[in-house]
């Protein structure tokens, strides 16, 4: 009795095993048949071959209907290496210009995992990419020499003009990041790198298609299957329509030709860019295609550093440009009246402290002072603001009122345009001088130069000449932008909003007439145009490293303005020199599309003046 139980027992154990093995082979069986994509792609690539058509690239036009940027075509070398079969690797080279060893390491890449995530044997890889209409042509020839090969089109970039690569882009072929963010890639993709390429990438891309041929039981493509039945067409991406007017542009670019640094245009009442130059700068045409990695590391070892976009990334000391935002903020804090006048003999004098000034009428009431740009009127500003202990209770609490306000007219921080790498610039404020020197142990008389645009004050040419347009809408902005219009589709939000400082709207029509008083009689006398009102300010921006950098801010017409521009030379001196002769010359080029004959002989100097570059060492 005892035997039979213990046989029974071992019964159900046995049984018990074989149902855990049953299980375990139903369940992998069932992984095999709906998770597993191997068994599935070896069963669909023996009878179709999935080919991706890659969609149109939207195109770019200028602000008057201009083509700028447009596609053409480009071939890539496709594999599926289940079925490649041995073959003449010398003939395959010598077709398409490549060595053997080139295509030896291609190959390992392309196995590579870390770099080819998605490698499988049975799915299309590629194995050369950008080949040129030439060796296309002599490898489709050729093509039914290497079974397992086909030759897919794709999509590359050209441009109508060689100008505004630091605002077009271009494009790079897209990195593990790219692909690890946006499934919409695979390894071999392109995607914008810079300017608006990059910015708008989602919009000009379009969406991708797949094309479905079928094969015999050889591998030779039959057709399509099913007649393309089920094939989906590819979405082609958006048009833009930018906001430069590409020959401002041009002429913009031949202005600053031997010369470092930035010339940016607005359309004051829109915020749409109208020209946005970083010279030196490049060929955009440069960047496509095959060549494209090699003359990306010849650019980045050309002096003047062409691929840094100084218009937005540049950091300067905006020097007197920076005068109307401490006009607008003393106003507005009712430190000084429209009337108020302080002393000037050849500069700021206080204590042991000077800052020099050149030679002009003292005292002087605000207007006149925007006008002679007078650095003594804006420093004895500063001190009676900073050290008003009665009203803000410290330096550090006025300091911080001060800095506030020039953050709501642009400066210290980026402002948004619709183009990457924007730099915020600088703006200290009272923690980075308790900091520095010690809290409660600095006054205005110890950061004085930050009240006419020099000392730790950084900003940008396109925050410049935001203020340029803020002063000319009389106490408005829109964010600038490069697009104007994307096919079927509305701007992103925001972007196209009215922005306003914490200024009155009053005081700007007082600090813009001081401007138009520096044209008519005072430091802008060389930017009035024949028969339009032009309001403008220069900027010398002294530069510890070499000769002074020349900036301008303007806009025109004064009672109507359509645009405003800011300009920076590098070393270029006196603001005089070389910021408001280019500022002007763009205003009017844009208004009245010509030179007039009076202004030629300034144009030809513009045109054919180099800018020596050196430090002061150098020079001695």
């Amino acid at each position: 009795m005892r035997k039979d139980y213990k046989f029974e027992k071992r019964k159900y154990i046995i049984g018990g095993f074989i149902l855990v093995i049953a299980l375990i082979y139903a369940v992998r069986l069932f992984d095999l048949q709906l998770n597993d994509e191997r068994y599935k792609q070896s069963a669909d690539s023996n009878a179709f071959l999935k080919k991706t058509v890659f969609p149109s690239r939207g195109l770019m036009y200028d602000r008057n209907g201009e083509l700028v940027v447009y596609n053409q075509p480009a071939y890539d070398v496709m594999l599926i290496p289940r079925d490649v079969q041995p073959f003449d690797t010398a003939d395959f080279c010598e077709t398409i210009h490549i060595t053997p060893a080139q295509l030896r390491k291609r190959f390992e890449d392309m196995r590579d995992k870390r770099l080819n995530p998605g490698y499988s044997s049975y799915t299309p890889q590629r194995l050369i990419t950008q080949l040129s209409s030439q060796d296309y042509g002599r490898l489709q020839e050729k093509l039914y020499r290497f079974p397992g090969f086909f030759i897919q089109k794709r999509i590359l970039r050209q441009y109508n003009y060689a100008t505004a690569a630091n605002v077009l882009g271009n494009l790079r072929e897209v990195s593990s990041d790219d692909i690890d963010r946006d499934d919409y890639y695979a390894r071999g993709d392109y995607t914008g790198d810079l300017g608006v390429e990059r910015s708008y990438e989602p919009y000009l891309r379009g969406v991708k298609g797949v094309e479905i041929l079928i094969r015999d039981a050889r591998g030779r493509i039959q057709g399509r299957y099913e007649n393309g039945a089920h094939d989906i067409a590819p979405i082609s991406g958006r048009d833009l329509k930018l906001s430069l007017d590409i020959k401002l542009q041009q002429y913009a670019e031949s202005l600053m030709a031997g010369k470092r640094g930035a010339v940016v245009a607005i359309e004051p009442k829109t915020g749409e860019i109208l020209c946005l130059v970083s010279s030196p700068g490049y060929d955009p045409r440069l960047l496509v295609g095959r060549p494209r990695g090699e003359n990306y590391k010849k650019l980045e070892q050309v002096e003047g550093l062409p691929l840094f976009d100084r218009a937005l990334s540049g950091r300067y000391p905006p020097g007197s440009t920076f005068k109307p935002t401490q006009g607008l903020i003393l106003l507005q804090e009712g430190i000084i009246t429209t009337s108020t006048t302080y002393p000037c003999f050849h500069g700021y004098v206080n204590g042991g402290l000077r800052v020099g000034c050149h030679a002009h009428g003292s005292p002087l009431p605000l207007k006149p002072a925007l006008q002679t740009s007078c650095n003594a009127y804006f420093c004895w500003g500063f001190k009676n603001m900073i050290d008003r202990r009665s009203k803000y209770g410290s330096p550090a609490n006025a300091l911080e009122v001060w800095k506030n306000h020039l953050v709501s007219m642009g400066y210290g921080y980026p402002l948004g345009v619709d183009l990457p790498h924007e730099n915020r610039g600088f703006l200290p404020n009272s923690k980075f001088y308790s900091k520095y020197y010690g809290e409660g142990h600095w006054s205005a008389n110890t950061i004085i130069s930050v009240s006419i645009g020099q000392g730790e004050i950084l900003a940008t040419p396109l925050q410049i000449a935001n203020l340029a347009a803020t002063i000319a809408n009389r106490g408005w902005f829109i964010t600038p932008h490069a697009v104007k219009e994307i096919q079927d589709t509305v701007m992103p939000d925001g972007l196209l909003e009215r922005r306003r400082p914490t200024i009155d709207e009053k005081w700007y029509h007082e600090v813009a007439e001081g401007m138009r008083m520096a044209v008519t009689g005072g430091t802008c006398r060389r930017a009035a145009i024949p028969g339009i009102d032009v309001a403008g300010k220069t900027g010398t921006a002294q530069n510890p490293h070499g000769k002074d950098h020349s900036a301008f801010m303007g806009f025109a017409p004064y009672d109507d303005p359509k645009i405003a521009v800011a300009v920076y030379v590098e070393n270029g001196g006196f603001g005089a020199v070389f910021g408001v002769p280019i500022g002007s010359l763009v205003m009017e080029k844009y208004l009245t599309d010509s030179i007039a004959p009076s202004r030629k002989y300034m144009e030809d100097q513009m045109l054919n003046t180099p800018v020596f570059y050196a430090s002061k060492t150098q020079r001695k």
